[in-house]
């Protein structure tokens, strides 16, 4: 256990700030003798001098330059500590939606790197239902991901909006059209990434209009999703659209927007009463051009 207080550090840094027991007292509004029991404890636990005594004067010695100087630090961290400032330095906890992460995240992390360079960002890509519990037990700082399922308590900001479209194989007859509807996919034989929510959300676009979606297939990710519709098992509906024009088994395929579907919001999210660090403040202030600024250029739609 430290036997060093607080007390004996300012006392200590005092005197080398004015150059004496008296005038450090003075300053202090503390007793000379006091203080100087207090330094004389503190050199004995250190088991080395902290000053030579010249005459009236206290000049430190180069041992307690050294030491005095990273006192003068601390104490002026635990300041700052105790009026609830914080560190920009401390690293923000960024989560990105599973299925945004491949085309959102890592050049989002490239451009903080390249334009916020002292900002320290602890990215995790998970699911919709993780997400939402790791905002409301304050495991992440912000979270980037799609406006479905969030609870109504959750702050949110949106970041862009996005229409879905089909994915099809090269060769499928609706790959000659320039764009689609709901009417022209409800026949077709459908392959849905099976994220729970997001599979919902599309059955919905149907039946919100009349209409019955024909599932086919359900994927466990938006690649097998891409794959299968590219092989022609089916016709794929999706928001986020990777910018390769093959599935990741090197089919070519095609992507179609769908005119009659609306759009979907992606949303930057906070946890809910949180008061989050400046670091955090500042990288939610940036996120909007960093993502969807004129020069990001990301793949989404």
């Amino acid at each position: 256990m430290l036997s060093v207080t607080l007390r004996q550090l300012e006392y200590a840094t005092a005197v080398a700030t004015h150059g004496g027991v008296t005038a450090a007292a003075a300053a202090l509004h503390v007793s000379q003798p006091a203080l100087s029991v207090a330094l004389a404890q503190l050199e004995t636990v250190l088991g080395k001098p902290l000053f030579l005594r010249r005459g009236g004067r206290m000049v430190p010695t180069s041992f307690g330059t050294a030491w005095l100087e990273q006192a003068a630090a601390q104490l002026a961290a635990l300041d700052r500590l105790m009026q609830g400032e914080d560190n920009m330095r401390s690293p923000v906890r960024l989560a990105v939606f599973e299925d945004l992460a491949p085309g959102l995240l890592a050049p989002l992390l490239a451009r903080i790197l390249a334009d916020l360079q002292d900002l320290v960002v602890e990215p995790a890509v998970i699911g919709f239902e993780a997400l939402a519990q790791a905002l409301h037990r304050g495991e992440i700082d912000l979270a980037v991901t799609w406006d479905l399922g969030l609870p109504a308590d959750l702050p949110r900001e949106v970041l862009a909006r996005i229409a879905p479209h089909a994915v099809l194989a090269a060769d499928h007859p609706l790959a000659a059209q320039g764009t689609l509807t709901l009417a022209d996919l409800a026949p077709e034989p459908l392959v849905l990434t099976d994220q729970g929510l997001s599979l919902g959300h599309m059955r919905g676009l149907f039946s919100s209009r009349g209409m019955a979606a024909r599932i086919e297939h359900r994927t466990a990710t938006l690649e097998l999703m891409r794959s299968f519709a590219a092989n022609g098992l089916g016709v794929g509906l999706s928001y986020t659209a990777p910018a390769p024009a093959l599935s990741h088994d090197g089919r070519p395929l095609v992507t179609r927007p769908i005119s009659d579907a609306g759009t979907e919001a992606i949303v930057l999210v906070r946890p809910a009463g949180a008061i989050l660090s400046s670091a955090a403040v500042r990288l939610a202030a940036a996120l909007p051009a960093l993502l969807f600024g004129p020069s990001a250029a990301l793949p989404l739609s």
